[in-house]
């Protein structure tokens, strides 16, 4: 359990903007606050839901929610936008359904992260908890083997040398994060705004036989065809078929090439559509059971 957390922590470190997801939500489940988040044009944008207005309060949940942010310090992150309302009932596309109508929002409010110096974070690594090794054969033991081990100089001589080779690790990362540019510093693309085709209620979700040339694109066709017909869906056949379509956009997500130049893009998608997915099928019980 440890070693996944630290797993985490790690991928938020470097910008995943699902570890950083789960991350918030652990620490502020507490609050009964769940976020959501999409990154795009530089800045992450975050939707904050709660069930109240109090959790909510703007002063308090935005420093709350920078702290966490510097403590992760994401790589090429710096600019955040937060946004606030009350849970609502279908969580589809809700970067676009806002920007269409910011009247439904409590309040909105962008914030800068500050860089933490690198000195800094090379000490809070050496502070925090490790994993506890774990338990390896026994062997025979070598008496003179264990007296060089135990000797004072040998033990001093052991700290030097790991201390210079973490300091020359520092110094490469150093070099590395300001010569090489990462993939999260370029514009990421958005899904196309232009208008889906109709599509009939009674159709059902593109057979999965078919493989296509373009997975990424597919799944940005069907993701904008579940969101239109989940405006008008009335009975479970419908939210049924939603949920075909949603689960097969994150299935075609998560077979899009590590080479794919919106492959980032696509792996935070499998997530947001699994449980688009989910929230479907929870509307198709809630019509079978009236």
């Amino acid at each position: 359990m440890h070693d996944s957390m630290d797993d985490i922590a790690k991928q938020a470190h470097q910008g995943s903007v699902a570890a950083i997801i789960q991350m918030l939500n652990q620490q502020l489940a507490d609050d009964r606050v769940r976020t959501r988040a999409v990154f795009a044009d530089g800045v992450l944008h975050l939707l904050c839901e709660a069930p109240v207005v109090e959790p909510l309060e703007r002063s308090v949940l935005v420093n709350h929610i920078q702290k966490i942010l510097e403590d992760i310090a994401p790589r090429n992150i710096r600019r955040v936008n937060i946004h606030s309302r009350i849970v609502q009932e279908q969580q589809l596309l809700w970067l676009e359904e806002i920007s269409r109508n910011p009247d439904h929002l409590l309040w909105s409010q962008e914030i800068v992260l500050n860089q933490s110096n690198p000195l800094q974070q090379w000490i809070k690594a050496l502070k925090s908890p490790k994993a506890e090794p774990r338990k390896k054969t026994q062997l025979p033991k070598v008496s003179s083997s264990r007296n060089v081990k135990q000797n004072p100089r040998f033990q001093r001589s052991l700290v030097a040398g790991v201390s210079v080779l973490v300091l020359l690790l520092l110094g490469g990362w150093l070099v590395y994060d300001r010569l090489i540019p990462s993939p999260y510093a370029s514009t990421t693309p958005q899904e196309p705004t232009s208008p889906p085709t109709p599509v009939s209620p009674s159709t059902t979700a593109p057979s999965t036989t078919e493989t296509p040339s373009d997975p990424f694109t597919e799944a940005v066709r069907l993701a904008i065809e579940a969101d239109a017909e989940g405006k008008t869906a009335n009975t479970a056949a419908q939210w049924l078929d939603i949920a075909a379509r949603w689960e097969k956009a994150s299935t075609l997500m998560n077979s899009v090439n590590p080479d794919h130049p919106r492959y980032e893009i696509a792996q935070d998608r499998v997530i947001l559509y699994r449980q688009n997915s989910q929230l479907a099928q929870q509307q198709a019980k809630q019509r079978q059971s009236q």
